[in-house]
C-alpha cells in the first residue's frame, strides 16, 4: 500500500488558511499562501474553465464570491484571472499559479467538482497540469465518473473519494466507488461515526474529515478519523471557529 503518511501529518486548511472571506478569501494565492506561511496542507477545489484550463473555485455560479451571476466553466481561464475575488486584489487562480506558489513546500488535496457530461477531459488536463510537480498531491471528489477518469489514466498520485451520508444506500455507494482501487476518504465529520468508515479504517484507509470548525468536530476527527480539513479557527491555538 501506498504511503501516505503525509497525508495525515498536518491540518488541512479548507479552501486555504482563510479567514471566513473577511479579508482573506477562500480558494485564493493569499489564502494558499498563508496556509504555506503556516504550514498546514492545502484543500481547495478544481473547476475545468472553458478553454479547458483547470482553475481553483468552488461553486458553479461566480455571484457569491465574485459578485457577477455566470457560470463559471462559461469563461475562459483568461478571463477568470481578471475577475476579482471579494472585491481584494485576489483573482481566480489557475491550478498552473497554485502549483508555482506552492513549490512543494505543502501537501495539496486537490478536489475536482464534477459537472457530468460536461467533465470530459477535465481529469486528463488536470494531470497534465500537474505532470513534473515536485511535491506531495492528492486528488479526490465526490464524482465516481471523475474517480475513474483519473484510475483509467494511470493516475500517479493517491486518489480519494469525497463522500457525506450516514444511509445505507449512501454506503452502497461508496463502497462500489471504493472497489475503484481508491487510496483515501474525505468524510463529513457531522457523520461520524459510521460503519462504512470504520470498516474501510480497520482496513488501512487513511480517512481526512470536512470541514471542521470547532473543538468538537476536531475532536470527533481524531476519535473517528486521522486528520481534519479545517476552517474559521487556527488549529495551533485552542479556540473554536469565528465565524
Amino acid at each position: 500500500m501506498t504511503d501516505l503518511s503525509w497525508l495525515t501529518a498536518q491540518p488541512i486548511a479548507h479552501r486555504g488558511f482563510h479567514d471566513c472571506n473577511k479579508t482573506v478569501w477562500e480558494n485564493t494565492l493569499s489564502a494558499f499562501a498563508r496556509a504555506i506561511d503556516a504550514g498546514f496542507a492545502i484543500e481547495c477545489d478544481l473547476q475545468y474553465a472553458s478553454d479547458g484550463v483547470p482553475v481553483v473555485f468552488h461553486d458553479d455560479d461566480m455571484e457569491r464570491l465574485c459578485g457577477i451571476k455566470g457560470d463559471v466553466r462559461a469563461k475562459t481561464s483568461g478571463e477568470l484571472k481578471l475577475m476579482s475575488v471579494g472585491a481584494t486584489a485576489d483573482k481566480i487562480p489557475t491550478l498552473r499559479q497554485l502549483l508555482d506558489l506552492t513549490k512543494g513546500r505543502v501537501p495539496l488535496v486537490l478536489e475536482l467538482k464534477g459537472r457530468g457530461a460536461d467533465d470530459e477531459g477535465f481529469a486528463e488536463d488536470v494531470l497534465e497540469v500537474l505532470k513534473g510537480y515536485q511535491g506531495p498531491v492528492a486528488l479526490m471528489s465526490f464524482d465516481a465518473h471523475l474517480l475513474k477518469d483519473l484510475k483509467a489514466q494511470d493516475c500517479p498520485y493517491p486518489v480519494g473519494l469525497t463522500a457525506e451520508g450516514i444511509k445505507p444506500e449512501d454506503f452502497v455507494a461508496h463502497e462500489k466507488a471504493m472497489k475503484l482501487g481508491l487510496d483515501f476518504i474525505s468524510y463529513a465529520v457531522a457523520h461520524l461515526p459510521n460503519s462504512f468508515i470504520t470498516a474501510e479504517r480497520a482496513r488501512g484507509i487513511p480517512v481526512i474529515t470536512w470541514t471542521v470548525r470547532d473543538e468538537p468536530m476536531r475532536a470527533r476527527t481524531y476519535e473517528h478519523a486521522d486528520q481534519m480539513t479545517f476552517e474559521g479557527f487556527d488549529p495551533r491555538e485552542s479556540q473554536t471557529a469565528t465565524a
